[in-house]
């Protein structure tokens, strides 16, 4: 008998946060010496969101504009961000991480990737299989893609397709 989506969900609730945790100390534990773990995070969004405002970055950190503003410029002067004018908005100021920002990322997400490889490797490759497979479903169903969010939409409208 197939699984229920409820049973899935509660076990992508259950191990989904074991995983982060993983990800995240591994992470931590490769950054840049004398970087904050905010600041760290603001350098590995930036790699995934170049060009991204102030307001956005303090969004996905949860803090402050002024807080936010503060950390950039620290980031600044450490030359890891830089400042520059958004495409086409002259007023939009777009932070990005500078060559030594992601060095310093890209340093600290090989090595996690080689420690997740480690890990992984105690997986029969059929065990393998099955995990690459499963996160591109999940992939696609949480990406930010509108053609997916127009298909949640109609198998939400019509249950029985």
């Amino acid at each position: 008998m197939a699984p229920s989506p409820d049973e899935c969900a509660r076990s992508v609730l259950e191990t989904v946060p074991m995983v982060m945790r993983a990800i995240r100390q591994e992470m931590r534990s490769h950054r840049e010496s004398g970087l904050s773990v905010p600041q760290f995070r603001v350098l590995i969004y930036l790699a995934r969101n170049e060009g991204a405002s102030l307001s956005e970055v303090a969004g996905h950190l949860g803090l402050t504009l002024p807080a936010t503003s503060k950390m950039i410029d620290v980031l600044v002067a450490r030359n890891l961000v830089s400042r520059g004018r958004a495409p086409g908005d002259r007023r939009r100021v777009a932070l990005a991480p500078t060559e030594l920002g992601r060095s310093s990322t890209r340093t600290a997400r090989e090595a996690t990737q080689s420690r997740l490889a480690e890990r992984l490797a105690l997986l029969a490759p059929s065990e393998l299989s099955t995990v690459l497979s499963a996160l591109g479903a999940l992939g696609s169903i949480f990406s930010s893609d509108p053609q997916i969010a127009t298909r949640e939409k109609e198998q939400h409208a019509n249950p029985g397709n």
